[in-house]
């Protein structure tokens, strides 16, 4: 008999009750090292005061009124999103794969008024991933997204991750886009190297192609800029951004540039909750903390003593882990024994990690982790190590 909750996970047999920064209490009050942050959603860690504040206060005064009147903490993040960052304008949804619809939508509309209609396809990367939707799947392209789910939605092709020779290769007079991830997150924590991004840029300067970025997961502060992208010294067109904008709170986005976005006037898109009054209070509360200067500095010098303390690890458990990767707190090991048996016995040790494909296991802790946590979180990993090579 199928269950109540369509089953769709494969969930760990654990029920978390509450949570406080970077721990977890299961039901049965153990605690648990949260180095996974609801998969680097939980930026801020859980319960954080100023997100708290900012819900309940929102919460007592109002909760929704719909995107036919204007909503007050809608105007607030977006005037700060486009201040802190290359967009002019900026649509609200509730999750990363929203953002890729829209995403895609703008990018073939721009060319539709433009008068190239023929200009729907967009170039992507093996490896990669952009949500669950239509649009999505189509532009991961991978078995594991699409297979049963065909037909696919047409225009999308996948090219070997960070093989500049092939995107040159492939555009033609109906390429419209290229999507790329600047740190893939599903795809194994793989970062683009910033000479690949800064050339991607150049061949849609060079072809007229619009850049989208899919910073879902590693944006928010993430790899210790706000945005990945910063650290290459470049601009996309379009942005997507969901995960940690909310600090927890379902909240999604689509920057853009004016001329990107200049083609989605009324009526071409919309959201039921897209921008609602909850979600932005939080998200405002969430970019008054990650955009300071300081805190993201703090990012980068708690990134560097947990990269330290894994390369150790790493070098300790030669038959379990065999590389560090990644940027910023957005890391992986790559694991030379299963990665599933690696996070199972994480659970044992009461530290938890998230896999990823290449046989990776990320860790996504809150940006906020303490110096205290990232010791005992490298602790926990290394005894969880330890069991794996003993089993």
């Amino acid at each position: 008999m199928i269950p109540s909750i369509l089953p769709t996970y494969n969930r760990a047999p654990l029920e978390f009750v509450s949570g406080a920064g970077a721990w977890l209490t299961e039901a049965d009050g153990r605690r648990f090292l949260d180095l996974g942050a609801g998969i680097a959603v939980n930026a801020l860690g859980h319960a954080h005061p100023a997100l708290v504040e900012a819900l309940t206060a929102q919460a007592q005064a109002l909760w929704h009124v719909s995107n036919l009147y204007g909503i007050v903490q809608q105007q607030a993040l977006a005037d700060r999103l486009v201040a802190a960052t290359f967009a002019d304008t900026v649509f609200f949804t509730n999750s990363g794969t929203e953002a890729c619809e829209l995403a895609v939508k703008m990018a073939r509309r721009h060319f539709h008024d433009f008068g190239q209609p023929d200009r729907v396809g967009i170039i992507a990367f093996e490896g990669s991933f952009h949500g669950r939707s239509s649009a999505g799947i189509a532009a991961s392209g991978s078995e594991k997204m699409t297979k049963g789910f065909g037909p696919l939605l047409p225009g999308f092709t996948q090219l070997p991750f960070c093989d500049i020779d092939a995107v040159r290769a492939a555009i033609t007079d109906t390429t419209a886009a290229i999507l790329v991830e600047p740190v893939q997150g599903e795809g194994g924590i793989r970062p683009v190297p910033d000479a690949d991004l800064r050339a991607l840029r150049a061949l849609c300067d060079d072809h007229g192609l619009l850049l989208i970025l899919d910073e879902v997961q590693c944006g928010m502060g993430r790899t210790g800029r706000l945005f990945a992208h910063e650290w290459a010294g470049i601009a996309p067109d379009i942005m997507m951004v969901a995960k940690g904008i909310g600090g927890g709170f379902p909240l999604g986005a689509v920057l853009a540039t004016e001329a990107a976005a200049s083609a989605m006037t009324a009526g071409t898109h919309g959201s039921t909750y897209g921008g609602n009054p909850l979600g932005c209070a939080v998200g405002c509360a969430v970019m008054d903390i990650v955009s300071d200067p300081d805190f993201l500095a703090d990012v980068n010098r708690k990134a560097g003593l947990l990269r330290q303390k894994l390369e150790g690890l790493a070098a300790a458990h030669p038959d379990v882990f065999e590389e560090v990767r990644g940027v910023g707190l957005m890391l992986g090991l790559k694991c030379r024994a299963a990665n599933a048996d690696v996070v199972a016995a994480g659970h044992a040790e009461q530290v938890l990690t998230v896999p990823a494909a290449d046989n990776v296991i990320r860790l996504l802790p809150p940006l906020t982790i303490t110096e205290d946590e990232i010791a005992e979180a490298v602790d926990r990993l290394d005894r969880a190590a330890a069991r794996v090579t003993a089993a």
